[in-house]
C-alpha cells in the first residue's frame, strides 16, 4: 500500500490529493461547484453536487496515477465545517440544500436566545458563542422549515451531519453515521469538556438527539468504502481548520497557525486547557487522539480569499486570483482605502451578523488597483484583530511566529503585508496543502503508514519567512484607520 487518499471538501470546491509514503503529493484534482445565494446573507450548496465533485476528483487522481484501490492504505477526510445537511437514511437523499457555514438566516433566533440569557450556558458547554455561524441553529431551521422534516426525525428516518458525516455515510453506503470530535465541536450541540452531545442544549434548540452522529477521535475507524472498486478504509477525519493545525504540526501549547481559504481561521494551541475567551474568540477542540482532546482558541474571519473572488466575479476587475497582486502593486500609495468585507456579517472578535460590507476613503482617483490593494490588506487587518484578542486572552503571545497556509498564502504580497501589519514573522511551509496533509497524516498514522507526532513535527519544513519591514509608526497608523472603519461598519 503506497498511498493515502485525502479528500478536501471545501466551501467553493472539492479536491482529492494522493500522498505517497513520504507524504509527498503524487496527484491532485479539483472541482468547483455552485454557490447559491437565495436571500441576503443566505448561502447554500447542492448536496448532490458536493457528492458528485468528491467522486469525480477521487476517481480522477486514481486514474491519473493508474492506481488500484489495493495500493491505497486509507482515506483521510477534511471538510468545510458547520455546513449543515439533513437526509433520509432510507434513500440517502438530502431534504434541502446544505446550509453553508457563512449563512446568517438564523441571526434573529440567535438574538432571541441571547436576550433570554442562554449564551452563558452555550459558551460554558461548547466554547462557542450564540451565532448563526454554527450548525445547531441551522439544523433547527431545517427541521422547522422543510415540510415533514420533524415527522421524519421523530419516526427515525432523518439523519443530520456536517459534510464529513454525510460523505462518510455515502462512501460507506449508509453503514457509518459518524463524525469526529473537531466537527462535533463546531455544531454548538457538543460538550467539549465532557465529550458528548449536550442534552440540555439540544432540548433548548428542539433538536432530537437520535439524528446526531456518533463522535469518534480524529484518527479512528470510520468505516470502509467500496465506491472506487475495492475496499479502502476511512481512518482520519478533521474539520478543515483543525486539519490544517495538524498539517502545520502545531502540536505544542502556544503554537499558532492561520489558514487563508474562503475565510481565514487562526488557531492557537492551548494544550489540555479549554480557555474561555473574554474577547469573543472561540474555545474549540484542535484535535483528539486516543480519546484525549487538545484544545485551541480560534478566531474566525468569514471573508478572506472570498474577497478576491468578489473582485473577479462581482466587480469583474480581475480575470484570475493571481492578477490581484499585480494590480495591487499599481495602486496609488497616497490613497488609503479600507475595505471591510462583511458580505455575510463580521466574525471574530465582533460577531455582528447584520453588518454588511463597506469601503471607506474613496476619492475620484480610486480605481481597480486601489480596490485590489484594499481587498488584500483587509485580510491582514482582520488577522491582526484575531491576534490582538488572543494576546488579551492569554496575557500575551510572547515572540509570536505565525505559520500560514491555504491558497492565499501563496501570495508574497499578502504575506508581506501580513508580517508588516502584525509586526511579527510569518512562516510559509514548503507544503501549502496543509489541510489535506493533516487529514492524510491522521489516516496514514492510524494505518501505520506514516510516523507518529514527534517524527511528523520534525519533518515540517519552512519555504519562506516574511519579516516585518514597515515602521511601527506606520503600522499603528494604518491599523487605527482600519479600527475606525470597523467602528463605522458595526451595527450593534
Amino acid at each position: 500500500m503506497t498511498h493515502i487518499l485525502a479528500i478536501d471538501q471545501g466551501t467553493t470546491s472539492s479536491r482529492a490529493i494522493l500522498f505517497d509514503k513520504a507524504m509527498r503529493i503524487s496527484a491532485t484534482r479539483q472541482k468547483e461547484f455552485t454557490q447559491h445565494f437565495p436571500d441576503s446573507g443566505w448561502v447554500e450548496h447542492e448536496v448532490d453536487e458536493i457528492w458528485a465533485s468528491v467522486l469525480e476528483t477521487c476517481r480522477g487522481v486514481l486514474a491519473d496515477m493508474q492506481l488500484a484501490t489495493s495500493s491505497v492504505a486509507a482515506i483521510g477526510i477534511t471538510n468545510q465545517r458547520e455546513t449543515t445537511i439533513i437526509w433520509d437514511r432510507r434513500t440517502g437523499e438530502a431534504l434541502h440544500r446544505a446550509i453553508v457555514w457563512q449563512d446568517r438566516r438564523t441571526a434573529a433566533f440567535c438574538d432571541d436566545l441571547k436576550a433570554a440569557g442562554h449564551e452563558e450556558l452555550v459558551t460554558a458547554r461548547t466554547g462557542l458563542l450564540l451565532d448563526p455561524y454554527f450548525s445547531g441553529t441551522k439544523l433547527r431551521w431545517l427541521l422547522d422549515n422543510v415540510a415533514g422534516a420533524r415527522d421524519l426525525a421523530r419516526e427515525g428516518h432523518l439523519l443530520f451531519g456536517t459534510v464529513d458525516s454525510y460523505l462518510i455515510w455515502k462512501l460507506t453506503d449508509g453503514r457509518s453515521h459518524v463524525t469526529d470530535a473537531t466537527n462535533a465541536a463546531r455544531t454548538m450541540l457538543y460538550n467539549i469538556h465532557d465529550g458528548c452531545w449536550d442534552a440540555e442544549i439540544c432540548d433548548l434548540l428542539d433538536i432530537p438527539m437520535g439524528i446526531l452522529p456518533q463522535v469518534l477521535d480524529c484518527a479512528a475507524d470510520f468505516g470502509t468504502t467500496q465506491v472506487f472498486g475495492g475496499e479502502i478504509p476511512i481512518r482520519g477525519v478533521a474539520g478543515d481548520q483543525q486539519a490544517a493545525t495538524v498539517g502545520q504540526a502545531c502540536f505544542q501549547r502556544g503554537m499558532l497557525k492561520s489558514t487563508y481559504g474562503t475565510g481565514c481561521f487562526a488557531l492557537l494551541n492551548t494544550g489540555d486547557t479549554a480557555v474561555t475567551s473574554q474577547n469573543r474568540l472561540l474555545g474549540t477542540i484542535a484535535y483528539q487522539l486516543n480519546g484525549k482532546p487538545t484544545y485551541a482558541l480560534e478566531g474566525s474571519i468569514f471573508i478572506a480569499g472570498a474577497v478576491v473572488q468578489w473582485l473577479r466575479d462581482g466587480l469583474g476587475i480581475i480575470d484570475a486570483a493571481p492578477d490581484t497582486q499585480a494590480l495591487a502593486d499599481q495602486a496609488d500609495p497616497t490613497q488609503r482605502l479600507y475595505l471591510v468585507p462583511a458580505f455575510t456579517g463580521l466574525g471574530a472578535p465582533y460577531w455582528d451578523a447584520t453588518a454588511r460590507g463597506a469601503i471607506y476613503g474613496l476619492t475620484r482617483g480610486s480605481g481597480p488597483a486601489e480596490f485590489a490593494r484594499a481587498a488584500l490588506e483587509s485580510v491582514g487587518y482582520q488577522t491582526r484583530d484575531l491576534l490582538e484578542a488572543m494576546a488579551a486572552d492569554m496575557g500575551g503571545l510572547g515572540e509570536t511566529v505565525l505559520r500560514v497556509d491555504g491558497g492565499m498564502s501563496a501570495s508574497d504580497w499578502s504575506m508581506q503585508f501580513l508580517a508588516d501589519i502584525l509586526g511579527a514573522p510569518v512562516d510559509r511551509p514548503e507544503v501549502l496543502e496543509t489541510t489535506a496533509l493533516g487529514a492524510a497524516w491522521l489516516a496514514g498514522m492510524q494505518s501505520g503508514v506514516y510516523p507518529d507526532q514527534d517524527a511528523f513535527s520534525k519533518g515540517w519544513a519552512l519555504e519562506r519567512r516574511f519579516e516585518a519591514q514597515m515602521s511601527a509608526q506606520e503600522r499603528e497608523a494604518r491599523y487605527e484607520g482600519w479600527s475606525d472603519a470597523i467602528r463605522r461598519t458595526l451595527t450593534r
